[in-house]
């Protein structure tokens, strides 16, 4: 659920996944594990939400609003 909110947040930012992460210095390899269903930390969750304007609950599946607890 995970890579699936990222790549759609991304696609809202109108960039690509690879492009975020070159941005924030995300390895590529961390995306593939990613994509594979891993889960990013805590703190690099905190990082990516604030990037996509997102909260982290939303990111991770525990809920559908991506505003919430913002």
């Amino acid at each position: 659920m995970f890579w699936e909110r990222f790549y759609a947040l991304c696609c809202l930012k109108d960039t690509k996944p690879n492009r975020l992460a070159k941005e924030i210095n995300i390895s590529s390899g961390v995306l593939t594990k990613w994509k594979n269903g891993s889960i990013p930390n805590g703190e690099m969750l905190i990082k990516l939400a604030d990037y996509l304007d997102c909260s982290i609950d939303y990111l991770v599946g525990r809920t559908n609003n991506p505003k919430v607890n913002r």
